[in-house]
């Protein structure tokens, strides 16, 4: 039964088990990973790579590689694999479907590999991370547990310089959308702002993705780091 909140908290209604049976049955390629929309990956790649160069990230003069980054949801390692292992040294993957990270396994770069939910993961004590970069897959996520989950990331970031990305479609309707098929729900901008209040970071960099068709939702990229203290 719905809870009786749902209609004012849509992330109620998200199931982990329902979001990773959805995606179970969801072919192991680019198409089922961007939902029939494989042309945009190029572009989406791209807006990652200008954006994290502008954070001072990447390959170019004057930029700087990393030495640990983390994909959360990684799914097939399209981001892992086209972005990541060009600017960190090691990449470490978090993905539940373990048909998806298969192929991952021996690939350049790639690290340690947790198949698990984000809901469920665990950092590896003594680890740090100066990059974790999370792409549409929080809306599998209760607003509790997305706190949660960037709580981890925080406790795992490199003090000095780490950085967590986090990137995902903005609801249009001025208010938070569930969607069945998926078991998701689609935030709007100020209920992320919110929860990344409550996990104890700032946004010091945000932008919207460009060249994508208008017919889809737009994409946000958030740069955040752990609040000052005061």
């Amino acid at each position: 039964m719905p809870d009786p909140d749902s209609t004012t908290h849509p992330d109620a209604l998200v199931s982990n088990d329902e979001g990773r049976k959805y995606w179970e049955g969801i072919d192991a390629n680019v198409n089922g990973m961007l939902g029939g929309f494989p042309y945009i990956s190029k572009v989406d790649l791209q807006g990652s790579r200008n954006f994290l160069a502008k954070l001072g990230i990447g390959t170019k003069h004057g930029q700087r590689i990393v030495d640990n980054a983390i994909e959360g949801g990684a799914g097939i390692g399209r981001i892992t694999q086209g972005l990541l292992v060009d600017v960190a040294k090691q990449v470490d993957v978090i993905e539940p479907v373990a048909k998806f990270t298969a192929a991952l396994r021996g690939k350049r770069g790639v690290r340690n590999i947790s198949n698990v939910g984000l809901e469920e993961w665990q950092p590896v004590e003594g680890v740090q991370y100066d990059l974790v970069w999370t792409q549409w897959c929080v809306g599998h996520l209760t607003d509790e547990q997305l706190v949660r989950y960037l709580e981890r990331c925080k406790v795992v970031l490199n003090p000095e310089s780490g950085i967590i990305v986090l990137k995902e479609n903005m609801s249009t309707s001025g208010v938070d959308v569930f969607d069945d098929m998926d078991s998701t729900v689609t935030r709007e901008e100020a209920k992320f702002e919110a929860l990344f209040k409550q996990a104890g970071l700032r946004v010091v960099r945000t932008e919207i993705q460009r060249g994508f068709d208008p017919v889809l939702l737009p994409v946000r990229m958030y740069a955040l780091q752990p609040e000052l203290l005061s």
